[in-house]
């Protein structure tokens, strides 16, 4: 389990094809502190499991599923991705919630400056944004952010100073797609209200809360 607070920029050195999908190099400096084969790491916002570390690198694979449904299916050495490590047990939490389990793909399409903030609006599918709510949660390449307003078809992030410089952010530009997570308590609660276990007293209050 992930924050969505970005520890570095890692780039990807090298991608190598496997029997059943993607063998990603990656170069970082501060992750590799303490990081070691079978750890898990959030690249991009993808979770990935460690199969080799180095000196200034480490190597982490990614099935075609994966492939399929991220943007690590489209990029190409060179490319700049969010590095986070798992949570540790005596650590502080912030941000929200995230998993690592990307349900899907945006794509940009407007960015404004507004002072020192950054405004990007991102278009998503319905079968994502029934998940979202304005002042929710949403995670995009990894990264936790607020939604600071929503419409058919489109959510607008506001981006500070600090977000801005230190993550993959700082790089996109309109077009681009980016890795959505949505917040997961969405999920449970349409879950619950479309359990059909008519002979269990407690779901059929339940239900009744809900609604």
């Amino acid at each position: 389990m992930f924050t969505g607070i970005i520890e570095e920029m890692g780039t990807i050195q090298k991608i190598e094809p496997t029997l059943s999908g993607k063998r990603f190099t990656i170069t970082a400096e501060k992750v590799l502190s303490d990081l070691s084969i079978e750890d898990s790491i959030s690249v991009s916002g993808v979770c990935l499991t460690v199969i080799e570390c180095y000196a200034e690198r480490f190597q982490a694979t990614a099935v075609q599923e994966t492939l399929h449904t991220s943007i690590l299916g489209e990029i190409s050495p060179g490319f700049q991705v969010n590095l986070e490590r798992a949570m540790s047990g005596n650590s502080r939490f912030g941000g929200h919630f995230v998993y690592g389990h990307v349900d899907g793909m945006g794509s940009i399409v407007s960015i404004l400056d507004r002072g020192e903030n950054r405004i990007i609006e991102i278009e998503v599918s319905s079968d994502l944004q029934k998940y979202m709510i304005k002042k929710g949660s949403v995670a995009l390449d990894g990264i936790s952010l607020t939604i600071a307003d929503i419409s058919s078809n489109r959510i607008v992030i506001s981006i500070i100073p600090y977000t801005l410089q230190n993550t993959t952010i700082i790089h996109q530009k309109i077009g681009n797609k980016v890795n959505i997570e949505v917040d997961v308590v969405g999920k449970y609660i349409e879950k619950f209200i479309n359990s059909k276990d008519d002979n269990d007293r407690r779901n059929e209050k339940l239900l009744e809360f809900l609604q």
